[in-house]
């Protein structure tokens, strides 16, 4: 069970770190000229990401960081610990500040509460970093389901979004218990346990199972949004539940936010699949390979 949790955990950094090079090119074509394809970590093409270089993390993979290292120090989630934490991290930050991160530093500096700055972001991104709160709920379902939500409220305040890290990280659970994340989600639809615009963006993920990533992604929109993103990834999930590699590949390859969906992707891939499943040459390239263990060891040791 320890390797399946550090696996998702690791499997969410890779997905973030694998998107870097082609993250928000959105033109496909760009992605085969410039990158071929792209099964390794790549020096970034978009100028959000200026000075980062192959395997690094994009600005969502850095927050993922922040929640780890809070995790690691408090002991537990602790939703004031890692606003703050986050907060901090930003007054020096030299990435790319998007929309969401603008508005919510912009409100907890006016004094609205670190809990209570959340963007009206609708995108997914706020959902994908959950993977550290998995690993440290061990296995407890309530709390999982309370920290999901608050850790992703406190930066995309949306209820869709905070909807989504709840079903994401329930999902991943289950995975972690060694059960199909496709057959768990197709079963939730059938027996009606899945209801509501959840429902239906997963539906239209299923219901796209074996089709053409690429143009699959492209109908569903590769933007930000869960609107578009989260049917993609469960496309994704759905398609190539049985190779880590593949669906990685196949996701960076269809453009657009390939991070969001890429972190979400390898947290789910990787609980189900465990360390074995992921390419031993993308743990090795991970530029913050040793501080990721290093955090995982003193969150166990808490």
């Amino acid at each position: 069970m320890n390797d399946n949790r550090r696996a998702m955990v690791t499997g969410a950094f890779v997905g973030d770190a694998l998107a870097l090079g082609a993250h928000w090119v959105y033109n496909t074509d760009v992605i085969d000229k410039k990158f071929g394809k792209l099964d390794h970590y790549a020096d970034p093409l978009a100028s959000y990401h200026a000075g980062k270089k192959a395997g690094d993390l994009t600005h969502y993979g850095d927050q993922m960081v922040v929640l780890l290292e809070s995790l690691a120090k408090a002991g537990r989630f602790d939703g004031e610990h890692f606003a703050r934490q986050w907060q901090a991290f930003f007054k020096n930050y030299d990435g790319y500040f998007d929309k969401a991160t603008k508005t919510t530093l912009q409100q907890m500096d006016e004094g609205k509460g670190l809990l209570d700055s959340g963007s009206s972001s609708d995108d997914l991104a706020g959902a994908a970093r959950i993977a550290p709160v998995i690993y440290a709920c061990h296995g407890d379902g309530g709390q999982l389901d309370e920290n999901a939500r608050l850790q992703t409220a406190i930066t995309h305040n949306n209820d869709l979004v905070v909807a989504s890290a709840a079903y994401f990280g329930a999902l991943t659970a289950e995975a972690l218990r060694g059960r199909s994340p496709s057959a768990n989600i197709e079963a939730q639809l059938s027996d009606g346990t899945l209801s509501g615009p959840m429902a239906d963006l997963c539906r239209r993920g299923v219901d796209s199972k074996g089709e053409d990533t690429r143009s699959t992604i492209a109908a569903f929109g590769q933007t930000c949004s869960v609107e578009a993103a989260l049917p993609g990834t469960i496309h994704l999930i759905c398609t190539h539940e049985n190779s880590f590699e593949l669906a990685l590949v196949e996701n960076v390859m269809a453009g657009g936010d390939s991070a969001a969906r890429g972190m979400l992707l390898g947290m789910v891939l990787g609980a189900y699949a465990g360390m074995d499943g992921i390419p031993d040459q993308w743990v090795e390239a991970l530029n913050q390979r040793r501080h990721i263990a290093r955090l995982l060891d003193a969150l166990d040791a808490a």
